[in-house]
């Protein structure tokens, strides 16, 4: 050592069957006062002042992996049946996530596999065996450091090492179908077994029993009490994906075909078939059809089999309307019959047999009536003209006046009607009655048969509500650009009543437009057929029975191509909107990735919103990276709910664990990610962070108490227990010193004299480091002397 002091070292180990009596700290004391005391000495009698420091390394109880590789076996096996019922109804033991959003489809590995707890008790001095004995009881509460290290589960750094089963990679299954797609006119191709391409198929394809659908299609046309929350897991760029809200039928299917089988185009197909057959049941039977709204306005932002499921299902909903005011016309005179005896029958049955045919037309339309009054779009109020019109003139339809417009013909006031709403209409027919407009050049020909009916509908309107309304009137009030004013601007629009001064000034001065003026102009004509119906009356333009028909043969004919691309879109925008639902707290990186996230898709998807792809191969290509990106960012996901589940109660520490892995694992993560940067990841770790006395508690509640099974492969033989839990490794280290000047033991007083730089100082005498378990014991001994 550079003085007249040298140093000796000592080890040994005991690698089993250690003796009861250096399993506790008390043995382990005595072991050590052993070193510099006479071996007749009675340490019990005696006190000895020794240093002590001790660290304890705690670890929850790791997964059992032949129980992992069994519930792994089973969720493969019999994926689907476990899915149908909302995910978790089978199970017999609660998961990490049973209630996180997408465990309705699959339950994810916990990616925080466990967690190492380092307990350490500063330097402090102990005289007897009793206060050994009296630490070893001791809380670890009662530590002056408490160190967490997270231990992160291997399959974040390398996917190949567990089977993954989520969004990711049943997503990259679907792009697969998509590709395959291209090869047939129908879906029916895919399950015949006449096509030729269907033998293509025959090897890796998984078709689920027949119970396994039954189950699938009953949970997607389940009749739920009110319509679902079409807004739920939506994110401010949801809209912007040519897709279907999350809980919508469309999405709902996309999302069950994704764990169908394994994904396959096969499967799709079967599945697909069963559910239009299961929507043409629900057309031809008249029953709601589940999931879908059957009022407002088709959006058509989304997808356009959403919006043909959204316009179904109002015609369903107009056709039932019609079926029950037919029932209501024909039932109410049998229900009257009912009440009359059998003499009065007698009576009247002549009478009756006359008016018969008049009592129905009667009664049907009083109901007609009844039916109308309760719709609030056609409230009507039917008024007379009042006395200063001078005119019995009967009024239908009328909204009200409008402003102190007045008739040309007549000195009366222009009403404005009340009209049928414009007929709903998906993306397809917008696109149909463009093109037909475009074909014809000018829109005033009216080409399309739409248009027309709309025009006859308005006029018809018009006419009932306005009965001595001419051509110019409704010009003027239907189209103002047309109609050329003579006179100065006056306050002929301004609302208010008329007077005297407005009389004076009848007839309106002014003129059609040239375009309306023109010899053989289809306008006039159509007003000179248009017949003076008030809407109610009307033929509505939206005819459900046909358009319903329609949509349904669209769903039985759709092409394979047009399907998948359709399913793609859905299914991400489901995915992605059901991991948006996930709750992580505030962890600000997470919403930046999800924003990220919709955006690349968008960017990604864009292809499949045209009508014909440019490049299938590149297509199908950029949607398998976006897998790659879906998958990191699946796993971030799922690291910042595990945290925050965990730390609900200790924010800092859950943000600091997370900021640290989201260090390392972001750089490797995106859609030029490569070989080299996915083997960084195969040995990610999280530094070690310190626990707070105030966040002690919430560390604590990680180490559950052991189960039945696990406490025992155990036999508990050492102190400090955390929760139940047997520190996994001890590590104690024992010290005595001696001052310098004491020159009896280890030094000659010349000797200590040539040391006087060190007089005062305490010099280690005795120094011991302990490590072990209770199977394995290592201990190591200094000794410092001037032999």
């Amino acid at each position: 050592m550079g003085t007249v002091f040298t140093r000796r070292f000592e080890a040994d180990r005991i690698g089993s069957q250690v003796p009861v009596k250096l399993m506790h700290l008390e043995g382990l004391y005595e072991l050590f006062v052993s070193k510099f005391v006479y071996s007749g000495v009675d340490f019990s009698m005696h006190n000895f002042k020794v240093h002590f420091m001790m660290r304890l390394t705690y670890q929850t109880f790791p997964y059992d992996e032949e129980d992992d590789e069994d519930d792994m076996d089973e969720l493969m096996g019999d994926k689907a049946d476990t899915t149908e019922n909302s995910g978790s109804e089978s199970r017999n033991k609660v998961l990490w996530d049973d209630d996180c959003p997408w465990s309705e489809w699959y339950s994810a590995e916990d990616p925080l596999r466990g967690f190492e707890l380092v307990v350490t008790w500063a330097d402090r001095t102990v005289e007897s065996t009793l206060e050994m004995a009296e630490l070893e009881n001791a809380s670890p509460h009662d530590a002056e450091k408490w160190i967490m290290h997270p231990i992160l589960s291997p399959y974040l750094g390398d996917p190949s090492l567990g089977k993954r089963i989520d969004f990711a990679s049943q997503l990259l299954c679907l792009v697969e179908a998509l590709d395959t797609s291209f090869t047939a006119q129908f879906m029916e191709d895919f399950v015949s077994v006449e096509n030729p391409s269907s033998e293509n198929l025959k090897t890796s394809v998984v078709i689920p029993p027949p119970s396994v659908l039954d189950r699938v299609i009953k949970d997607l046309f389940r009749e739920g009490s009110k319509l679902p929350d079409f807004t739920k897991g939506e994110h401010k760029f949801s809209r912007a994906l040519k897709a279907a809200p999350l809980e919508s039928l469309f999405t709902q299917f996309c999302l069950h075909s994704l764990w169908f089988g394994n994904c396959n185009i096969r499967a799709i197909a079967f599945l697909w078939i069963e559910f239009v057959r299961e929507v043409r049941w629900c057309w031809e039977e008249t029953q709601p059809l589940p999931k879908m709204p059957f009022d407002g306005s088709i959006d058509l932002s989304t997808c356009l089999i959403n919006q043909k499921l959204h316009l179904l299902a109002i015609c369903i909903e107009k056709k039932r309307e019609m079926n029950e005011e037919f029932l209501d016309c024909i039932g109410s005179d049998d229900s009257s019959d009912a009440s009359v005896s059998m003499e009065e029958n007698h009576k009247v049955d002549k009478r009756r047999n006359k008016s018969s045919e008049a009592d129905l037309q009667r009664k049907r339309d009083s109901s007609i009536a009844e039916y109308t009054s309760n719709r609030p779009r056609f409230e009507r109020k039917t008024e007379r003209t009042n006395s200063e019109n001078q005119s019995p003139t009967f009024r239908r339809g009328s909204a009200g006046p409008v402003g102190t417009m007045m008739l040309l013909k007549s000195h009366q006031r222009l009403h404005a009607p009340f009209t049928q709403d414009p007929p709903l209409m998906t993306e397809d027919m917008h696109e149909e009655r463009l093109q037909a407009v475009e074909a014809f050049g000018d829109s005033l020909n009216v080409p399309g048969q739409l248009e027309k009916d709309i025009l006859l509908s308005d006029m018809s309107a018009f006419k009932a509500a306005n009965p001595e309304a001419v051509f110019e009137d409704f010009i003027r009030w239907h189209s103002p650009g047309d109609w050329e004013s003579l006179e100065p601007k006056t306050s002929e629009t301004s609302a208010g009543p008329i007077t005297e001064g407005s009389k004076d000034k009848w007839p309106p001065c002014g003129r059609l437009s040239q375009r309306m003026s023109d010899q053989g102009n289809l306008w006039r004509k159509s007003w000179n057929d248009a017949p003076a119906l008030q809407a109610d009356d009307q033929k509505p333009l939206l005819d459900p029975n046909r358009e319903g028909e329609k949509i349904v043969h669209y769903l039985e004919t759709v092409r394979p191509d047009q399907l998948l691309e359709q399913m793609v879109c859905t299914a991400f925008r489901g995915s992605a909107d059901t991991l948006n639902l996930t709750k992580f707290g505030n962890m600000r990186q997470m919403t930046s990735k999800l924003e990220q996230l919709y955006l690349i898709i968008k960017s990604t998807l864009g292809a499949l919103q045209r009508n014909n792809l440019p490049d299938k191969g590149k297509t199908v290509k950029d949607l398998k990276r976006l897998c790659v990106v879906f998958e990191n960012v699946e796993k971030l996901v799922t690291v910042a709910a595990s945290i925050h589940r965990k730390f609900l109660d200790a924010s800092r520490l859950a943000q600091v664990i997370f900021n640290d892995f989201y260090t390392i694992y972001s750089p490797t993560m995106g859609m030029n990610s490569n070989e080299e940067e996915n083997k960084s990841r195969t040995e990610m770790e999280v530094s070690r962070q310190e626990v707070s006395l105030r966040e002690r508690q919430v560390v604590s509640n990680l180490f559950a108490p052991p189960s039945a099974n696990q406490s025992w492969r155990k036999v508990l033989s050492m102190g400090n227990l955390l929760n139940g839990h047997e520190p996994i490794l001890r590590e104690i280290i024992f010290s005595t010193g001696d001052d310098v000047n004491n020159g009896i033991h280890y030094a000659a007083a010349a000797d200590v004299a040539a040391t006087n730089y060190r007089k005062g100082e305490e010099i280690e005498t005795h120094r011991m480091y302990v490590s072990g378990t209770s199977n394995d014991l290592r201990v190591g001994l200094s000794v410092t002397s001037c032999d």
